[in-house]
């Protein structure tokens, strides 16, 4: 008899890539462009794994909804041109990501997928830049769905994939992901390399160390 079909999906940035210089970069572009009190680092790493505007929302709650507007469109300029200028270097991937997604590609039975608050651009970019094009079936972003925590995300990558929510797993390094996974039903994995503390994590089954932890961690949940 087969194994049954497994998905395990990705959130991005503070997951797979270290993209924290170029959201600081291009958010303190954004407030000052706007002539807005530029909030500290703390403060805009908490809130990655939220759509723009919600960012932007509790970022600058006292902001006009004009303003925030404003922040996100910055934002996204700036963001953009970082890119441009840097390539591969304004987002890395983190150490080992890389040999887990191809040792899990490997397995016949397990489909790889991205849950992300980044647009369908930026997604595309960042993995053509990392040459990761093959690896990934499902590519939910923030184009098409609510801000995490809502399930839009992973609801829809279990349908575009057909594996049932005992069968797949959520991996990322927010309050968010955790949360998100929780609501549509799949078991959530945390990272520790990320933007929120692991205390953030509570919704997490259990939070990793190390990339090279995940297969493992994956076969024991599953078993």
């Amino acid at each position: 008899m087969s194994a049954p079909l497994r998905l395990v999906l990705f959130d991005v940035d503070g997951t797979l890539v270290d993209s924290q210089v170029s959201i600081v970069h291009a958010m303190t572009a954004s407030f000052r462009a706007a002539s807005v009190a530029v909030p500290d680092r703390d403060a805009i790493l908490s809130i990655v794994g939220l759509s723009l505007p919600h960012a932007m929302a509790q970022l600058a709650p006292d902001q006009p909804t004009s303003v925030q507007e404003a922040l996100v469109e910055g934002y996204k300029q700036a963001y953009h041109a970082h890119r441009l200028e840097l390539g591969a270097a304004s987002s890395p991937l983190y150490p080992g990501a890389r040999e887990v997604i191809e040792t899990l590609h490997a397995i016949p039975e397990v489909l790889l997928g991205v849950a992300t608050v980044k647009s369908q651009r930026g997604l595309d970019a960042l993995i053509e830049v990392h040459g990761l094009e093959q690896y990934f079936v499902t590519r939910q972003v923030a184009d098409h769905h609510p801000s995490k925590p809502h399930p839009s995300m992973v609801q829809t990558a279990l349908a575009e994939t057909g594996v049932s929510e005992a069968n797949a797993a959520m991996i990322g390094d927010t309050s968010f992901d955790m949360d998100m996974a929780a609501a549509a039903g799949v078991t959530g994995i945390g990272v520790s390399w990320g933007y929120h503390d692991n205390s953030a994590l509570t919704a997490a089954a259990c939070v990793i160390e190390t990339f090279d932890q995940l297969p493992t961690t994956l076969a024991k949940i599953w078993t």
